[in-house]
């Protein structure tokens, strides 16, 4: 049986040219979580990693980070709470619109999802610019939280989205590309 590695998943993950607009390279994160080895690791790996935080929420952003965000969740015994696009959730939501590689776009949280006692880690698949990071903080703190931690995947580090994200909080991404 053969030794998982953090290359290996980033090895997994394939390129997709000009999507979703013309001259973006996505990182198509669906080629690694498909096999059940490289899955498992990643969620071991990042439970490995944050198990002694004494995370209670994990706020996920929609869509690929409710992916590892909810085994995630569940494996560190913590809530999750998703963060999604307008018209998604039903209840008394906070929103706030924010700027990414390519366009605007708004994001969600219901107003109850976190309270001041929360120690919250927000993941998602991927860092780029740090827009989505950022405004993600921005619900979490309207919530109410404080204690705020940043897992990812991967991240574009030639974009530095990550100089934004680190002054307010830890940040933590398995591989860069």
């Amino acid at each position: 049986m053969k030794t998982i590695t953090i290359d290996d998943v980033k090895n997994a993950i394939r390129d997709i040219h000009d999507f979703p607009k013309e001259g973006i390279v996505f990182k198509d994160i669906t080629t690694a979580l498909k096999e059940p080895e490289l899955f498992a690791f990643t969620i071991d790996y990042l439970y490995n990693y944050y198990k002694d935080y004494g995370i209670t929420k994990i706020v996920a952003i929609e869509s690929r980070g409710f992916i590892l965000g909810g085994a995630l969740a569940y494996k560190l015994g913590a809530g999750f709470v998703p963060v999604r696009k307008p018209g998604k959730l039903p209840g008394e939501k906070f929103s706030v619109k924010y700027d990414l590689e390519y366009g605007s776009d708004t994001l969600e949280i219901h107003k109850d999802a976190l309270n001041a006692d929360d120690i919250v880690l927000v993941h998602d698949d991927l860092l780029a610019t740090g827009g989505t990071a950022l405004a993600t903080n921005k619900l979490i703190q309207l919530c109410g939280a404080k204690s705020v931690s940043f897992s990812f995947l991967c991240e574009l580090s030639f974009l530095k989205g990550i100089d934004k994200i680190r002054p307010i909080s830890q940040v933590h991404s398995l591989f860069q590309f």
